[in-house]
């Protein structure tokens, strides 16, 4: 007899990148009954950059002992492991970049490092565990899927685009098969069709074939979650709702673009979505953004979903990835009532506008900004374009101007654009070295950030257990209904 299906968590964490919410969190989270989620953006690059720092804790090798194909997580260590950690004030090595064709090494470290994070943030518990990956990153997606999926990630949440690809993808890497994306190429000839593949042979395969995870869409329109959910092949078992007010990347307004006094994106009614349109569709679904209180919760389950999802929370938690020095800034801010939360049109490659929080010393000043050397070394948002003989070139606005411009990009799209990789990587504590100091964080909030001295304890703190219990009070004093919805 298989085992009752399980029921949907009332709170799903948000999959917050960099390294924010990193296996600690998404254990946290999963431990208490809720969805954990790990984020897999750039995690090969996380991961290569904590095994020069030595490994603090020795984490991550005791995850790779687990990896079930023997010899790959062995030649992980052996390349980017150093005994002791790299001296201080030394740079990492360079990492390699995304390509439609990346090289073994490359692929078995994107594997590896998304095997092992959804595998720490599983140990000892018998939670959810989810893993995010953003569409744009077409050329990572199906080895990170394979990796969490050896792992026994329970379900897979995309967005930052539309992911109709991904239900066909993780079965045939549930069946052990090669599997494809069509890549989204500027430029490219209506009558050329550009490809990555992924074998999951080329790394390996174990001896039992995984499962596919459950894949959640996350999409910010009724009219999207429709275009998924008719098709068979592009169905996800389930949404997430995202609205404006969520942190990170947003969807831009619908209409022509409109800003206000500060230049930030207008939305208006159109951009409010349908819910009963979604509840129709008969799958369930979460909604995010400005959802994160007990009465949001309430709310929300009474509107038809089956629960929230929320991240600004979680990613000032004492188990997020930021830094203490990051974390406690912002905090002061929170308490002050003085921290500023700004969706900027302009800042992120990826063309969809991003929230970005004012801390000092960040990217987020325009001092900061305008001194920092434009270098593209991390490469997770550079777009494919087609050159004049039909190869592939890999360009990004932030990266320095007159490369982009001699690569064929337009001026005019390089103005304003943040470096996100380094940024919300040193975000993390895992910035590169540079000749002028290392580079400068990028932090990313929702609007909800403002709401978070909610959960401020005694010592200026809190935890993810904090949140939960916090925003469990409209279910557990009677104000809302518990789930019983079944995945």
């Amino acid at each position: 007899m298989s085992p009752p299906a399980p029921t949907a968590p009332l709170i799903i964490q948000g999959g917050l990148g960099v390294a924010v919410s990193g296996w600690r969190l998404a254990r946290a989270v999963a431990s208490a009954g809720q969805m954990g989620v790990v984020s897999g953006t750039a995690i090969d690059a996380v991961h290569a950059r904590l095994l020069q720092d030595g490994d603090p804790g020795g984490h991550l090798r005791r995850a790779y002992e687990a990896f079930p194909i023997p010899g790959v997580a062995e030649r992980v260590l052996e390349r980017w492991l150093v005994a002791g950690g790299r001296p201080a004030g030394r740079r990492y090595r360079a990492h390699p970049m995304l390509t439609v064709e990346p090289e073994r090494f490359h692929l078995e470290l994107i594997v590896v490092s998304n095997f092992a994070e959804v595998w720490l943030a599983k140990d000892g518990h018998d939670g959810m565990v989810g893993i995010n990956y953003l569409e744009k990153i077409q050329m990572a997606t199906a080895p990170s899927a394979y990796g969490a999926m050896l792992a026994g990630v329970d379900t897979v949440l995309m967005g930052a685009g539309i992911p109709s690809a991904i239900p066909r993808v993780l079965r045939e890497l549930a069946a052990l098969q090669p599997t494809s994306l069509t890549l989204d190429v500027a430029g490219a000839s209506p009558s050329t069709e550009h490809v990555t593949r992924f074998d999951p042979a080329v790394v390996g395969l174990p001896v039992h074939a995984p499962r596919r995870p459950r894949f959640f869409a996350i999409v910010s329109s009724a009219s999207l979650a429709k275009f998924l959910a008719r098709d068979v092949e592009t169905r996800p078992d389930g949404f997430i709702i995202e609205r404006p007010t969520a942190g990170g990347h947003n969807a831009p307004p619908r209409g022509k673009l409109q800003l206000d006094g500060v230049g930030q994106p207008i939305y208006g009614d159109r951009d409010d979505v349908d819910l009963a349109a979604v509840a129709s569709l008969g799958l369930p679904f979460w909604l995010a953004g400005a959802d994160s209180t007990p009465d949001g919760l309430g709310s929300a389950v009474a509107s038809g979903a089956a629960g929230i999802q929320v991240g600004t929370a979680f990613a000032f938690c004492a188990e997020s990835g930021i830094t203490d020095e990051l974390r406690t800034a912002v905090l002061d801010d929170v308490v002050e009532q003085a921290v500023t939360v700004r969706t900027d049109p302009r800042a992120s490659p990826s063309g969809f506008p991003f929230k970005v929080v004012s801390v000092p010393g960040t990217v987020s000043e325009p001092e900061v900004y305008d001194e920092r050397r434009r270098v593209c070394d991390l490469g997770y948002l550079r777009t494919p374009y087609e050159r004049s003989d039909g190869t592939l070139g890999y360009r990004c606005p932030s990266e320095p101007v007159d490369a982009y411009v001699r690569k064929g990009g337009d001026i005019a799209d390089t103005v304003g654009r943040k470096c996100l990789c380094n940024g919300l990587t040193a975000t993390v504590g895992l910035g590169q070295v540079r000749r002028d100091g290392v580079e400068p964080a990028l932090v990313t909030a929702g609007d909800a950030v403002r709401t978070i001295g909610t959960y401020l304890g005694a010592d200026g703190s809190y935890t993810a257990s904090d949140v939960i219990d916090h925003l469990l009070l409209a279910v557990s004093t009677g104000g809302g209904q518990s789930n019983s919805i079944e995945l």
